[in-house]
């Protein structure tokens, strides 16, 4: 038999579930609506016409304008600081193949959310000092499990002794690449076709000579 006290934790969990998908909803449109029309245009009408809801629901989970655009960078940053890992691990140990599976998972991460990754660059300067100091950090942040294959790779010798910041930075801007550059890239590569040439692409810096054979079926 089930009690109040029972339900009530299955009544939270039904809001917070109801919670986030309005939330995500509204981001949605947020998007839609800042492509067309660019957030300094975006109305908050204009955003809850977009999303089927009320203004006054808009207002419910999130302050204002600004904080909508926040929430929508934060999101997709979200995303790679919580499937990066759990992708990478799924593969095992060896950092070569870890940090192949992360690449792949951060760009299809990217493909996932095409316009709100071109929305990121062209709008996150409007942002306040605050938002954009928490987004560079959550960009570092999200970017550790690539950080640690890279490390791990130089330490065990598997990989050239390569700047790892630079290294990590120019896999997230290869990431990007799929989104900014799509009018262009979409046309030419598949999703697959592109993340197995930036994989190539990387690993020829990364990997020495004797061990470029370990890893043929990753160079082809």
């Amino acid at each position: 038999m089930t009690t109040d006290h029972d339900a009530l934790p299955v009544d939270e969990a039904v809001r917070a579930v109801r919670t986030s998908s309005r939330r995500k909803q509204v981001l949605d449109a947020a998007v839609t609506v800042m492509q067309r029309t660019g957030f300094h245009q975006m109305s908050m009408q204009a955003l809850a016409d977009e999303a089927g809801v009320s203004v006054g629901l808009i207002y419910k989970y999130f302050g204002g304008k600004e904080d909508v655009l926040l929430a929508t960078i934060l999101a997709i940053l979200d995303a790679f600081r919580d499937q990066l890992e759990p992708a990478m691990d799924a593969v095992g140990d060896d950092p070569i193949d870890r940090l192949v599976a992360g690449m792949r998972r951060y760009i299809e991460i990217v493909d996932e959310n095409l316009d709100a990754t071109v929305l990121t660059y062209r709008e996150s300067r409007t942002l306040d000092a605050a938002g954009r100091t928490r987004i560079k950090e959550l960009e570092v942040e999200s970017s550790a499990p690539l950080r640690a294959a890279l490390d791990a790779g130089i330490e065990t010798g598997v990989m050239n002794p390569v700047d790892v910041d630079l290294m990590v930075f120019d896999i997230m801007l290869l990431a990007h690449g799929w989104a900014l550059k799509h009018w262009h890239f979409g046309a030419i590569y598949s999703l697959d076709d592109y993340i197995r040439l930036q994989t190539r692409f990387v690993l020829n810096t990364l990997l020495p000579a004797e061990r470029r054979d370990d890893y043929a079926h990753l160079l082809g």
